[in-house]
Formats: C-alpha cells, structure tokens, sequence
C-alpha cells in the first residue's frame, strides 16, 4: 500500500427532514436527535432554540427577535489513503448559513462548532480503557495521528476553495478541571474564564493546531470552550460567533443539561459537574447512555476498518508529516 491522501467535501442540510447517512457516527449530536419516534419533533425544537439564543444575542435593530434564522449544513469529510475511491468517513463539522429576514441578506455563518471524528472515538474510547488510563491520564504520542489527520484537511485545498476561514469548535468545558472567572469581558463572547492546567481534551485538540479559550456568553449560565486556530476574537466577525454560540449552546443544553441548563450560574470559581441536581430538561428527547454505548462500538469499527488495514501507510505518512509538516 502506498499513501496518495485526498479529501472530498459532502454537504447535508440539517433541517426537521434531516435524516444520517450511513457514515454518519450515530453519537454526533446532530445525528443522535434525528432518531427515534420523536426525530422530527426533536429537530424542529432545535432548531427553534438555536434561531432563538441567535436573535437575543443579535438584538440590535431586532425588537421582536424574529429578524434572523440559521440554515445549517453538515460538512462530511471523507479520506481516501490510496487514490483508489475507497473512502473513510474522517470528519463531521456544521457550517451555519445567516438569513437577515429584515434585508433578505445572506451571510456566512461559522465553519465548525461541532466536531465529530471516527478516530477520536477510537483514541478515547478503545486506545486509554486498552491500556488503563484513568482521568486525564493518557501516552505521549495520544492523538498525534489524528491531529495530522486534522491539519492536513483543514490546509488542503479542498477546504480552502469551500470555506475562507479556519473552523473554530465549541464544545463543553471539562468536568475533571476548575475554571476562575476573569476580568475580561468580550461584547459578544462575554465574561473569559481560565483554567490553570489543560484538560485531557484540551491537550487533544492542541495536537490538532488549536489553542482554547473558555468564554461564558450573556444569559449563559456556564462557560463554553472554543477551539481555534489564529486570533478568535480579531479574525470572526460578531455575527459569526453569535452563530457558533446559538448553535454549539443549543445541543449543550440538550446533551448536558447539568451544566448548560442548571438554574443558577457559574461563579467566580466553577467546577462543572454531571452530578449537579438543580437544572432543567429541554422538551428534545435523546439517550445518553446509548451515545456513551455507541461511541465505544464506533470506536472499535473504526480499528477494523480503517487503524488495522492502514497501519503501516498512516505510520509513513505521519512520520513525513511531522518532518515537513506536509505531506510531499
């Protein structure tokens, strides 16, 4: 085998008639609410509650909160190693598209928000329980593949032709670290909380090229981590980030309740917690203990069907990556 790496971009709305594909990991949370009895009902509440924390947060010249409403697109990203035609499902992000209802204007959203990736279940569900990690315990070389994996598609120029921008990544903050509220105060991402040490997830994504900052949004009540790459706060114009707020906030709410929906806020020094008992369930129905089930068996699928076969090629082309930082 030899490694002739290619990307290709596929795109899928996400909208109440939203249902997965076939290479979709069923524990995205996109994909997770688009099952079951309720599936339409599931996503139209979604999406409902994400153009309504949209429309608060973009309250200027917007009276009634009903001026904007998001189009939502899944970026499916899928490798091909040999240059045969035979594909792997790599990577899931969301891309949201702005409707201005009061101009009829269309404007670019964020590329990113949520991030769903084959291999990462596989390093965290497979690769630590196989060799007994506990909490924030992991190998040194944990999620080196992946990173280059992640790197080589969002510089190739496949990305680059589809989106002008790098993605920024909204996800939970970690419930194994405390975060201390700071001084700073952005007018759309709000107050910045810090951390003192990375957690494991953290140190992950900075194998991927991307440094975090934990901000805590007006009317929140948690802080959420942002994953970027370059100047979060210089290079993404507001609009962009009040669209990666509304969206990535929405699903927390959904997925985590515990957190994102308690019924009192962060304070000064914050450790989040899924055991916290006084918060709020959303009317979206989802099984979290069946997500946590199929991540493990996605995991597994993604060693026999892509970590074994490839072995030998993703070892090459990692080791010529990591010596030129791109693939010759």
């Amino acid at each position: 085998m030899s490694e002739k790496f290619t990307c290709a971009i596929k795109h899928i709305r996400f909208d109440e008639n939203y249902l997965p594909a076939n290479s979709t990991r069923l524990t995205t949370n996109f994909a997770n609410l688009a099952r079951g009895e309720f599936r339409q009902e599931n996503l139209r509440n979604t999406l409902r509650m994400i153009n309504n924390r949209f429309n608060s947060l973009a309250h200027f010249d917007n009276p009634k909160a009903d001026r904007y409403s998001l189009e939502i697109d899944i970026i499916s990203a899928e490798l091909d190693v040999e240059g045969n035609g035979q594909t792997f499902p790599f990577i899931e992000m969301l891309k949201s598209t702005i409707i201005d209802h009061k101009t009829n204007e269309r404007f670019e959203g964020m590329i990113g928000n949520s991030f769903s990736s084959y291999v990462r279940d596989y390093d965290f569900s497979v690769v630590l329980p196989s060799l007994g990690c506990k909490t924030n315990e992991k190998p040194e070389d944990f999620g080196d593949l992946h990173g280059k994996l992640y790197q080589f598609f969002v510089n190739s120029d496949v990305f680059k032709a589809e989106f002008a921008k790098q993605p920024v990544i909204c996800l939970s903050v970690s419930t194994s670290k405390t975060y201390y509220r700071t001084a700073n105060i952005h007018p759309v991402l709000g107050v910045e909380y810090t951390n003192d040490e990375y957690s494991r997830t953290d140190e992950y994504f900075a194998k991927m090229g991307l440094i975090v900052r934990y901000f805590m949004p007006a009317h929140a009540v948690a802080p959420l981590a942002f994953y970027f790459s370059g100047d979060l706060l210089q290079d993404y114009t507001d609009i962009e980030l009040i669209s990666a707020i509304s969206t990535m906030e929405t699903f927390q709410k959904i997925y985590r309740p515990e957190i994102y929906n308690a019924n009192s806020n962060a304070g000064q020094v914050y450790q989040p917690s899924l055991e916290y008992p006084d918060y709020s369930l959303t009317r979206i129905v989802y099984d979290r203990v069946e997500r946590g089930q199929l991540a493990v068996k996605q995991g597994k699928w993604t060693e026999e069907n892509f970590i074994k076969p490839y072995h030998d090629v993703l070892q090459r082309w990692a080791a010529r990556f990591s010596r030129n930082n791109q693939v010759a």
